[in-house]
């Protein structure tokens, strides 16, 4: 026999927020428990930072649950779950002020697919690889570096990711193609280290497009 709580783990994620709005305690909890991992992906990667990407992650969790009676119930609950944490790291980044670098040519796919299957449920634990594709992502404009985040690290498709984002599918394979070319000069050392000249992304500068 069922408990309220395997009850409620049954339950679709719409259900689970329409029980939430409606006092359920329980209910809330579960979609946390069911969507925080992947949530937390997104964050670490967008962000770069432990400890900033724990707080966005709270900072999200308290803007849904707070505002669970305004979701519309047009897109999947995860979608909307997943654009308040995307706007909650955009409001870290907007205060630290992160400076984009200077844009160059294709090939970085192989290297965010391989920091994607690694996952980021340890973020303690990276290696030097991880660290340094975390820094050169911390030098595109928000918007390309979300969209790869997004795409080419957590395994979205693009008409999901144009879902999240609110924008046209075009637009998401564009800012990640501009992305993509921006990371080259200091990703090349992790695709052949041999050929590594040392290339380290600045600390500042540039100009966004």
């Amino acid at each position: 026999m069922n408990t309220v709580k395997d009850a409620v783990q049954e339950l679709p994620d719409k259900e689970l927020l329409s029980r939430h709005n409606e006092g359920d305690d329980q209910a809330f909890g579960e979609l946390v428990r069911r969507h925080r991992e992947r949530m937390w992906a997104v964050a670490i990667r967008v962000l770069g930072d432990p400890e900033e990407a724990a707080d966005a992650l709270q900072d999200a969790f308290v803007s849904a649950f707070r505002g669970a009676h305004r979701f519309r119930g047009d897109a999947m609950v995860s979608t909307w779950l997943h654009r308040i944490v995307i706007n909650a790291c955009h409001d870290r980044m907007r205060r630290k002020m992160v400076r984009p670098a200077t844009p160059t040519d294709d090939a970085n796919l192989d290297i965010l697919s391989n920091e994607r299957a690694k996952g980021a449920s340890d973020p303690t634990s990276r290696s030097d690889a991880a660290i340094d594709v975390h820094a050169a992502l911390a030098q595109l404009p928000e918007e390309q570096r979300i969209a790869l985040v997004l795409v080419d690290m957590v395994g979205y498709r693009v008409d999901e990711v144009a879902v999240i984002l609110e924008i046209a599918p075009g637009t998401v394979k564009s800012r990640c193609a501009r992305g993509r070319a921006r990371l080259l000069p200091y990703l090349t050392h992790l695709r052949n280290p041999e050929a590594s000249q040392d290339v380290t992304p600045p600390r500042g500068g540039g100009r966004r497009s």
